[in-house]
């Protein structure tokens, strides 16, 4: 049965998720979707900045000359200097906001169960994944 994650509320600020291509595994992963002003305290599996690649750009961009000519050679300079580990980190931040994107995250900071509950609105790791602990315990 395939379901929207906004349908229902399942338990407080716990929403399941669907993903296509979603596998179960043993160990529980931990997504953090956020930005740089929302931080969330513990370790996740994976951490999403949804403000990273603006952060990468404005870096790029940083002090540019106002002669158009002269800004776009600096930047491609920059870009070029900054090599396939640039590339690979801007790649990477659009990769999250695309994830972010797909599993429907409407609020941040988002704390992601397994790719199947979001808690919105936490801060703590832990927390979250007691609430989830929690909820799991009350289903049939």
């Amino acid at each position: 049965m395939s379901f929207s994650p906004f349908s229902r509320r399942l338990s407080a600020q716990i929403l399941p998720l669907a993903l296509a291509a979603a596998t179960a595994s043993a160990h529980a992963s931990t997504w953090v979707i956020t930005d740089s002003q929302h931080p969330v305290h513990g370790q996740p599996d994976r951490l999403i900045l949804l403000d990273a690649a603006e952060q990468l750009e404005a870096e790029l961009s940083a002090d540019l000359p106002a002669d158009p000519q002269q800004a776009a050679a600096l930047a491609q300079q920059r870009s070029q200097s900054g090599g396939t580990s640039l590339q690979k980190r801007l790649a990477d931040a659009y990769q999250g906001i695309t994830d972010a994107w797909s599993l429907g995250i409407v609020k941040i900071p988002a704390i992601v169960i397994d790719l199947r509950h979001v808690i919105y609105g936490e801060h703590d790791i832990e927390a979250a994944q007691a609430k989830v602990r929690q909820f799991l315990r009350g289903q049939p």
